[in-house]
């Protein structure tokens, strides 16, 4: 099931620059809740309670129930948030209503199993992962926790892709059916002998020795120049 997260709120009666400016001067966030047919909801947040969903990671895949002080409790999608330039904080939030069926879009992560038992893997193949997680589109109550993908059958050269899922809860794919795996063939690297260097040949000594080093220098020495 999806992590639904409860976040209070204040209400807010104007819109507008200036009624932002002002709700930062009071130390609070400003924010709204958009969708479903209905008039934006203009709220106040603590800023204290975005930080911590921003620290935690996958915001965008949480529910969240909105409740505003002296009103009711909306049931949300987080959908932007907007910092400032210098010091990075956030300054405004976009929440999206969920009407009645709506359907959300989720990443839900994958999740490999009976990889001991491939025969690709136990031929030295390697499991290449394309994608750790699929976007989908999903029943707010009913979003699974992982994809399984079956590699018990998997070869080498084989690809895994979204049709391998085999219980996919209802859901339906936001893009293509892309590749999620692959089991590669090993890598094979060859050990080639080093090469082992000719031995050098001593000069013979002795002034008579034709092509020896003490022939060198003589041979490398020019004739003075004669003068005209």
């Amino acid at each position: 099931m999806v992590q639904t997260i409860r976040i209070e709120a204040e209400s807010r009666e104007q819109a507008g620059k200036g009624a932002a400016r002002a709700t930062r001067k009071g130390g609070l966030v400003p924010a709204v809740i958009y969708g479903a047919k209905q008039e934006a909801t203009l709220i106040a947040l603590d800023p204290r309670d975005i930080m911590k969903e921003l620290h935690k990671g996958g915001w965008q895949s949480h529910l969240y129930e909105v409740a505003v002080k002296g009103g009711g409790t909306e049931r949300t999608l987080m959908r932007d948030i907007q910092f400032h330039p210098v010091s990075d904080r956030p300054i405004h939030v976009d929440f999206q209503r969920l009407a009645a069926g709506q359907k959300i879009r989720v990443n839900v992560p994958v999740i490999f199993v009976n990889e001991a038992t491939s025969p690709g893997i136990k031929a030295g193949g390697v499991l290449n992962v394309v994608r750790r997680d699929i976007e989908v589109y999903a029943d707010p109550d009913n979003v699974p926790d992982g994809f399984e993908v079956d590699l018990g059958e998997a070869a080498i050269g084989d690809s895994l892709r979204w049709s391998a899922v085999k219980n996919q809860l209802g859901t339906r794919l936001v893009d293509r059916d892309f590749v999620v795996a692959t089991v590669a063939a090993p890598t094979v690297v060859e050990d080639v002998a080093p090469v082992a260097a000719a031995p050098i040949e001593a000069a013979p000594k002795g002034k008579g020795a034709k092509g020896g080093a003490a022939a060198a220098p003589a041979a490398a020495a020019k004739a003075p120049a004669k003068k005209k």
